[in-house]
């Protein structure tokens, strides 16, 4: 069984409240799960107006889907014209690491 997950460092575009933050985060957020059947959350620069984290994770059976995915996600939320991608930190693990 192999994990993977990628976690976005995100700089949000004229946003001076946190309610319009998360009308832009919640349906990316959304949509990343519904395109790419993956566990998606908001995960970090909760308190901020124009930053956020989001985390995305998904198990396969080959490191090869994993990364596919992955890329697929990245390239999906880097072209999100409502935001900025600042930087995306990626892992892949198997469940004999441990």
């Amino acid at each position: 069984m192999w994990i993977g997950w990628i976690e976005f460092d995100i700089m949000l575009g004229d946003v001076h409240s946190l309610k319009t933050k998360r009308s832009i985060v919640r349906p990316l957020v959304a949509d990343v799960r519904r395109t790419f059947s993956v566990s998606a959350a908001e995960t970090g620069s909760l308190d901020l107006h124009r930053r956020a984290g989001v985390g995305v994770s998904l198990v396969a059976a080959d490191s090869k889907h994993i990364i596919d995915v992955l890329d697929s996600v990245e390239n999906f939320v880097a072209g999100r014209p409502e935001i900025d991608l600042l930087s995306a930190r990626r892992g892949i693990s198997n469940s004999d690491d441990a």
